[in-house]
């Protein structure tokens, strides 16, 4: 990790051994006591972490903040619900390239039952928000939806968003002349389940004023086309600034 994340309350007491973050600092960073760190607040400021002390079974740190991280970039991601595995990757490497909001919404060709898996119950989604912030050296994490229906997600869309879908069959431009053509402050992309859009999802999509674009003629895995998707569109957006 390229940035030690805590939450707010949990500097308040020592940090367990047993804490990934612990031994991370212990032994991948090799920090002893009165070493410095980068360290970061979740949702908050970026600052200088100090090891203070090594008890038998916990450490005591210290922050320091220093600074603000930037925006989040406004790109908003619709996603058919995935396979959970699936899940862990899109949270971690969306973060890590930056999005606003995720939504895993119910498509014609989601399975319903994943929206049920412990992923989503038991709160583990949020570990790979974190572990792709700290990869990014980032604090912030983006808004996660998983039990919303596609028209529902549409229906709470920025107004000012350029919309783009990803579908290899019915694509009618190419997602760098759609990202280039459409103009907008803030960008959603969707994306089907890994069994792909149905033909109400695309008459919804299309209703709600998306562009059907691809990537190229090759089918991509669903994580794949996430990441690729949004190099292209961070990569546009800072070539035109």
């Amino acid at each position: 990790m390229n940035l030690v994340l805590f939450d707010a309350e949990e500097l308040a007491a020592p940090l367990p051994l047993t804490d990934p973050r612990a031994q991370h600092l212990l032994k991948v960073l090799r920090r002893a006591a009165g070493d410095t760190f980068v360290a970061g607040l979740v949702n908050g400021p970026l600052g200088e972490g100090t090891l203070v002390k090594i008890g038998d079974d916990a450490l005591t740190l210290s922050f320091a903040p220093t600074h603000e991280p930037p925006p989040l970039p406004l790109v908003t991601l619709i996603v058919g619900l995935p396979r959970p595995q699936t899940a862990r990757d899109l949270l971690r490497d969306a973060t890590t390239l930056g999005v606003t909001a995720i939504h895993f919404v119910a498509t014609e060709r989601a399975d319903p039952n994943y929206a049920a898996a412990t992923l989503w119950t038991s709160g583990e989604w949020r570990r790979y928000l974190l572990a792709g912030a700290a990869q990014a050296c980032d604090t912030r994490l983006p808004a996660i939806h998983w039990s919303e229906n596609l028209e529902a997600a549409l229906a709470n869309l920025p107004s000012t968003s350029r919309r783009l879908a990803l579908d290899n069959y019915e694509a009618t431009a190419s997602m760098t002349h759609a990202l280039i053509a459409l103009p907008g402050s803030a960008t959603t992309l969707a994306f089907g389940p890994e069994r792909g859009w149905g033909a109400l999802d695309r008459a919804a999509l299309r209703g709600a004023g998306f562009t059907l674009c691809s990537l190229g003629g090759r089918v991509l895995r669903l994580e794949t086309a996430v990441t690729g998707a949004l190099v292209l569109t961070h990569g546009l957006a800072t070539g035109m600034a």
